[in-house]
């Protein structure tokens, strides 16, 4: 009975200590971002793309994609500062847990383990701008289709860093009906190369 006493003891100290520092990560998180605009414009882009597509007359596909380019711009200037930003946060702050599960600190007490935020997002900027330029593919689908993989990338780095790459692959897989493979495959090969380097480091 005692033994059943101390594990729950320490089972429940654990996940106090796991949530405590989840949520100074959505803390210090939340307070970049909520400088920016990334997650409206984001939704309006989705939401826009699905508009377009579902458009079968080029001549009125023709205006809402203009309208989306601009909301793009916006995107890629916002976000490059918010990562510019976000490089200024300390490396014991910027760690992200490479474990299959979240533990409490693991980004500190295991270090090796780890991956670091601030080159994911300045990999995430890169990639944003580089579909936004319309590199990846001559007509606006195409540009539609790489743009929404990076993006879908991109907010499943934010909430690995927060919670934990289970729960980011769970989170993209109800949300965006898309799994964490998927999207690695749709988003740019330089992406997905640099992307892959960052969080195997």
């Amino acid at each position: 009975m005692e033994m059943l006493v101390l594990v729950m003891m320490i089972a429940l100290g654990a996940f106090w200590l796991k949530s405590r520092d989840q949520a100074r990560r959505v803390a210090l998180l939340g307070r970049h971002l909520m400088q920016f605009q990334i997650e409206k414009l984001m939704e309006n882009l989705t939401q826009g793309y699905l508009r377009a597509l579902g458009e079968s007359d080029p001549e009125r596909q023709a205006p809402i994609w203009a309208m989306l380019n601009a909301q793009e711009r916006d995107l890629v200037e916002q976000f490059s500062r918010f990562a510019t930003a976000f490089a200024a946060v300390g490396e014991a702050d910027a760690r992200v847990s490479t474990l299959p599960v979240a533990l409490p600190y693991a980004s500190q007490l295991l270090p090796k383990a780890t991956f670091d935020m601030r080159r994911a997002l300045a990999v995430h900027a890169r990639g944003i701008a580089e579909a936004v330029e319309n590199s990846h593919g001559p007509t606006p689908r195409d540009k539609a289709y790489t743009l929404s993989a990076e993006l879908f990338l991109m907010q499943h780095t934010c909430h690995w860093y927060c919670r934990s790459r289970a729960v980011a692959s769970a989170r993209l897989l109800a949300r965006h009906q898309t799994s964490y493979a998927q999207v690695l495959a749709a988003v740019a090969p330089s992406t997905r190369q640099a992307y892959e380097a960052v969080i195997a480091a």
